[in-house]
């Protein structure tokens, strides 16, 4: 018989107490498992070195949380956001005097107008597609960014630059260095959530949500869509709170003898705090998702009463109730790998088609969420990011489809005090590249940052001899935007 247990035995030996709890969303691959049991409420004092613990801003911010809703597989900007009737002028010819043009599927096509007619909108007189109507509602309050460009075509590495600033894996998402920057205003909900479609997961999974070269305790935490959102969330049955309780205390201890033998190691103490986080979670979490609590009027808001978006729609206001009880960083996620052709925005074969079926799932609630955001007071708090991983072609693919595009592309902004209904930068005027204020993911990233109260060249993380950035050496703050 064991006479004492080391920390592995504890974890992995120690029956369901420890492994009736799946932790492989907040510890990443690490494979630890924990359990506890806490009765209603979220007033556990979290134990040893907390990664989680709130820390002041750099300067006063403008926004407290971030929601960010990604559309994954490429959305059109020319089809969208940003009209062109240059290519309704010069339709069918070739495009030329761009340099080599470089295509991901087949070869270059003509000029392709776009299938769908742009109405202005608001005040500002904000031009929309007609596969947006409920959006376009708000232009007064958005913000487009119409200069934005990338630098890979490719679905996965593309989706890796917009979540990590790196089109290689392995470095830690925006969540993650907001997690890290700023801590938690939540006891008992992660800092850091993510919610993908139903239908599968975005191109590159976890990577998109990693916390790379930093503690496992900064990576994203999913929340499932559809079903129980938090997966074996539970208590084992048998165990009380207090065999719960004395169990954390003992690992806290043995993470207590583990830093004084190595002093700087940070890695237990986020996994201890993890394991903390879950305790409070068991209290906190249910009701925090639970859309049900919500009035009709409200999940209307949402569009939950259509089959077509109310699976996006439970998303978009999972999110607000996450917001609004301090959870800093709300990734969402639209397009799934279920099937690429037809599940995300990746449009290869025919643009209409595919982009009226996806806008229509989420119009409704993108436009519920900025409404109810709008009325609960919660907009200038909270920024809103739209965006995908590039956007399309002017030229077509096979007559009625458009292949990848990172020389430009669309994305939108809005909450957080930024000035709603202008158009920043533009690209040229079929929609090919850049050209009028090119905007980096660097400076994407910077902005977002700077609106939450961080410098983001004082925001590192020393690795490899080196204090790392979200930003790398670069990004700069789009004045539109942060003035």
């Amino acid at each position: 018989m064991k006479r004492f247990w080391s920390r592995r035995d504890f974890l992995f030996e120690s029956g369901g107490g420890i492994s009736g709890l799946a932790l492989a969303h907040l510890l990443g691959q690490d494979g630890l498992l924990a359990a506890a049991r806490a009765e209603p409420g979220c007033s556990a004092t979290p134990l040893g070195n907390n990664p989680f613990a709130a820390k002041k801003p750099h300067f006063t911010p403008r926004a407290k949380s971030v929601i960010s809703l990604f559309m994954s597989g490429g959305v059109s900007h020319m089809d969208t956001f940003d009209p062109k009737p240059a290519l309704e002028k010069y339709a069918g010819q070739p495009l030329t005097g761009k340099g080599e043009i470089v295509v991901r599927q087949g070869h270059p096509g003509p000029l392709m107008p776009s299938p769908f007619t742009f109405k202005k909108y608001g005040q500002s007189g904000m031009e929309v597609s007609e596969i947006f109507p409920e959006v376009a509602k708000h232009v007064d309050e958005l913000a487009f960014l119409r200069s934005v460009f990338g630098k890979s075509n490719d679905h996965v590495q593309a989706h890796y630059e917009l979540a990590t600033g790196m089109i290689r894996m392995g470095f830690p998402s925006v969540g993650s260095w907001v997690t890290y920057g700023l801590g938690s205003e939540s006891q008992g909900l992660p800092a850091y959530v993510v919610i993908y479609d139903a239908r599968g997961g975005p191109f590159g999974g976890p990577a998109n949500w990693s916390a790379g070269f930093m503690p496992a305790a900064y990576q994203g935490t999913v929340f499932r869509s559809a079903g129980d959102p938090i997966v074996d969330l539970k208590p084992p049955a048998g165990m009380s709170q207090e065999q719960q309780r004395a169990r954390l205390d003992l690992l806290a201890k043995l993470n207590e003898m583990d830093l004084q033998k190595y002093p700087g190691s940070s890695e237990l103490a986020a996994r201890i705090s993890s394991y903390e986080l879950a305790f409070r979670m068991q209290g906190c979490a249910p009701e925090a998702v639970d859309i049900g609590r919500e009035s009709e009027a409200t999940r209307k808001v949402y569009a939950l009463d259509d089959p077509v978006t109310e699976p996006f729609g439970r998303q978009c206001l999972m999110a607000r109730r996450l917001v609004e009880r301090g959870v800093r960083f709300v990734q969402l996620y639209h397009g799934g790998l279920g099937n690429q052709n037809t599940d995300t925005w990746d449009a290869h074969g025919d643009v209409k088609e595919n982009h009226t079926r996806h806008a229509a799932e989420v119009d409704r609630p993108i436009a519920g969420l900025l409404t109810d955001l709008k009325a609960r007071g919660l907009l200038d708090s909270t920024l809103l990011v739209w965006q995908g991983e590039f956007g399309r072609m002017p030229i077509s693919q096979r007559g009625v489809g458009r292949d990848h595009n990172p020389g430009a592309m669309t994305i939108w902004m809005a909450g957080a005090g930024i000035k709603g209904g202008q158009a920043i930068g533009a690209s040229d005027e079929f929609g090919y590249k850049a050209e009028q204020q090119p905007i980096a993911i660097h400076d994407l990233h910077a902005t977002i940052l700077h609106l939450l109260g961080m410098d983001h060249t004082r925001l590192t993380y020393h690795f490899n001899g080196r204090d790392m950035r979200l930003t790398d050496v670069y990004g700069e703050l789009i004045p539109q935007i942060v003035g």
